[in-house]
């Protein structure tokens, strides 16, 4: 089955006479495409994945072509909740059209495959942050849809869903579905992806960059400066200039005619520290990790930022960290604090702005 999501100069901003989270926004969305979209904090990322998967409703313009089927996975789950893993999803599905029978099935299916079987029967609000975000996952998979939108969906899953979550997601390309992504991992699916959309925030200053040789209006793949009118699964041009708020295609597009994924990489980086190493220092006036938190495990989390960048404020006193000075951040963190030390990595202001993570792995996994 064909079908497109188009949004038209959409707009949205979240009070009436407030300021545009983004604007301008001319994109279509084709089955079968896999659209990763970047940006810096507080561009507008989440928003527009808000709008396309219709969570949220455009303040302007307008969004046509959305299959009935759509799963979405947002950046914050709310998991507060008295139903057991498995009755949620089964109620879930139910809205979704399925009967109780398949909707428990399918529900069952997912716990499975992400590794969660084992706290079907556990209520949500009892649930670890990682458990939690397998059911997160789950949720949006019943059906199954034809689009999936999924805002940092990876984060707070360990290696093994991590890894079915990126089969799942080229499972469901090569069915025909449509899946739009955020990940703080510039890596995720590179090869799989057919574009990668950069969203500037409304206040952007930065300078413009050519947009390549002219396209004809209206033609697939075509991107202008204005609102970056664009079709998924065609050749894309380079990066161009576009309104505050608005999204542009980020690539280049080949001889041949094909999209060339961008993503920024940073130099290689050292070995990551061990977390008895004395110069992997605490945050704060904490001592180093205790065996309690061990118990818990740890995670390793590497960041690239810009030379003589310092150790972004807000971390956990039980984190360890060594900045080099060249700006490569390696900090030891204990499971259950991982997505709050992400959260203030992509959240850091000046003069920490800037940092990207390069990898998130549980202590012992192989690099």
């Amino acid at each position: 089955m064909s079908w497109a999501v188009r949004l038209e100069n959409v707009g949205r901003r979240y009070r009436a006479g407030g300021p545009w989270a983004v604007r301008g926004v001319d994109l279509e969305i084709r089955a079968g495409t896999l659209v990763r979209v970047a940006g810096g904090n507080g561009g507008g990322k989440s928003t527009l994945l808000r709008l396309i998967a219709g969570v949220d409703a455009p303040s302007a313009g307008r969004v046509r072509g959305r299959p009935p089927a759509r799963g979405y996975v947002p950046e914050r789950f709310p998991a507060s909740l008295p139903l057991t893993a498995l009755d949620y999803l089964t109620h879930l599905g139910r809205i979704r059209g399925l009967r109780p029978r398949e909707a428990a099935r399918q529900g069952a299916r997912w716990l499975e495959r992400f590794g969660a079987d084992g706290y079907a029967d556990t209520r949500m609000r009892e649930l670890s942050k990682g458990s939690s975000q397998k059911v997160a996952v789950a949720q949006a998979l019943l059906g199954p849809p034809g689009l999936l939108v999924l805002d940092e969906a990876w984060t707070g899953l360990d290696r093994p869903a991590r890894a079915v979550l990126d089969d799942v997601v080229r499972e469901r390309t090569a069915a025909g579905g449509a899946v739009v992504f955020v990940d703080h991992d510039p890596s995720r699916l590179a090869d799989a992806c057919t574009t990668v959309l950069r969203v500037t925030p409304p206040d952007s200053t930065a300078p413009a960059v050519p947009a390549g040789p002219p396209v004809p209006s209206g033609s697939a793949g075509s991107a202008t400066s204005v609102g970056a009118s664009m079709s998924f699964g065609a050749a894309t041009p380079a990066e161009a200039s576009t309104p505050a708020g608005s999204v542009a295609p980020a690539g280049a597009a080949d001889p041949a005619g094909i999209a060339v994924p961008v993503a920024s990489a940073g130099p290689a980086a050292p070995p990551a520290p061990d977390a008895s190493a004395g110069a992997a220092g605490p945050v704060g006036a904490a001592g180093p990790v205790g065996g309690g938190v061990r118990q818990g495990g740890l995670t390793r989390i590497e960041a690239l930022g810009a030379p003589g960048a310092r150790v972004p404020a807000g971390l956990p006193q039980d984190v360890r960290w060594r900045l080099t000075p060249g700006g490569d951040l390696f900090l030891t963190v204990p499971h259950t604090r991982s997505d709050e030390v992400l959260r203030v990595l992509l959240d850091a202001g000046p003069p920490e702005s800037g940092w990207h993570i390069r990898a998130v792995r549980e202590e012992g996994e192989n690099r």
